[in-house]
């Protein structure tokens, strides 16, 4: 799959873009907070009508207008396809499809599956578990539509339960019907995640070590209420507490994954190097992974992620990613042109340069067509 151009209009700090895209690498220098992450999130807001960062969507039209505009012109499965999105503030969004408006966004994921790469990746560590649980539920659903299903009524369901929680009810007659919805729903979840770690552990620890270049070991390990006990018997037996306490504690909705570096959690033992490591093999392996399953190649983003990253590890990334046969469309940002001249020499004359200032995207002509090569 390829983005060949995107218009922007009103997204955050860029008023106004028209840009066109190589099929191949496409670069963005600039300085700090000058908007070079901004492309890449209008990018990434055409594959999933979200922001990246989850910011809300009044956050992301820019701070001077009423509404934004985002157009993307693809080619899918050789195909031509056109998504367009406008958002209004205070009103809902609307998206798309080659000139047709999609009933519900839901219906949009999966058609444009794109993987991020960011400084933020750091609360996949860091940060609680469901970040962990949105690093699931994101992978699962772009090739999995009951599990996106399953998700929105899982949630509606324990929505339900809390709010009987809340009003004082009793009557286990009114909980059970609810808890059978939160059951099937949430069983289903439980299955298709539980099968993805495994399927997904041996393709991330091979890019962890890929970058790593060492001899470390790294794994992930699934944490559910529901490994030991079915769901209906663990709402039944925390009813009573749940009432207390005033929500439902037991669920899925409570699942992680232990990240895991030896036998210790990555998050207490990992220095900043492993750590980058580890976000950046994970999310190497959700664009692998995607791509078997789906069928297509995913869109990469990498945003800044050469930083607190020794030279060998940039060099060993540098690499992996300028290999055409493993890796398709590329943007990246960075501040330090070195780096990008660095990919650009792997991938020879198939490139755009960007620069960035203030909003202002400006593309940059290829050296080597100044030099007549």
């Amino acid at each position: 799959m390829i983005l060949n151009c995107v218009s922007i209009l009103n997204f955050k700090n860029i008023e106004e873009a028209a840009l066109q895209f190589s099929p191949k690498v496409n670069c963005f220098i600039g300085n700090n907070g000058m908007g070079k992450t901004n492309i890449l999130d209008a990018i990434y807001y055409l594959s999933f009508s979200k922001s990246y960062i989850n910011q809300g969507d009044s956050m992301v039209i820019h701070h001077d207008a009423d509404f934004l505009m985002l157009k993307g012109d693809y080619t899918r499965r050789a195909e031509p396809l056109e998504i367009a999105l406008s958002l209004q503030r205070g009103k809902r969004k609307t998206m798309k499809r080659n000139g047709k408006e999609y009933k519900k966004l839901s219906e949009h994921i999966g058609l444009l599956p794109a993987v991020m790469v960011s400084p933020m990746d750091w609360e996949l560590i860091r940060g609680a578990g469901d970040e962990r649980r949105r690093l699931m539920d994101m992978i699962i659903s772009q090739s999995n539509a009951e599990y996106l299903a399953a998700l929105i009524r899982y949630g509606k369901a324990i929505e339900n339960r809390n709010a009987l929680i809340k009003q004082g009810y009793r009557d286990p007659i009114l909980f059970e019907t609810v808890e059978e919805q939160m059951c099937a729903a949430g069983q289903y979840i439980h299955e298709c995640r539980k099968a993805w770690v495994e399927d997904f552990s041996p393709i991330f620890m091979n890019y962890y070590q890929a970058i790593s270049g060492s001899a470390e070991t790294v794994s992930l390990e699934y944490k559910s209420h529901l490994n030991d006990k079915p769901m209906a018997q663990l709402l039944a037996e925390c009813r009573d507490r749940d009432t207390i306490i005033g929500y439902t504690s037991r669920g899925v909705h409570r699942d992680d994954i232990e990240l895991l570096l030896g036998q210790h959690s990555m998050r207490k033992t990992g220095s900043q190097g492993q750590c980058k490591t580890y976000t950046i093999a994970l999310r190497l392996a959700q664009y692998d992974f995607l791509k078997r399953v789906s069928g297509i190649t995913p869109i990469l983003l990498l945003d800044d992620i050469f930083d607190k990253l020794d030279a060998s590890r940039v060099e060993n990334i540098i690499s992996m990613v300028s290999n055409s046969d493993n890796f398709g469309q590329i943007f990246i940002t960075d501040t330090n042109r070195t780096h990008l001249d660095e990919i650009v020499k792997y991938v020879g004359s198939d490139y755009r340069i960007f620069m960035v200032n203030s909003g202002v995207v400006q593309s940059l002509p290829n050296e080597d067509k100044e030099d007549g090569l």
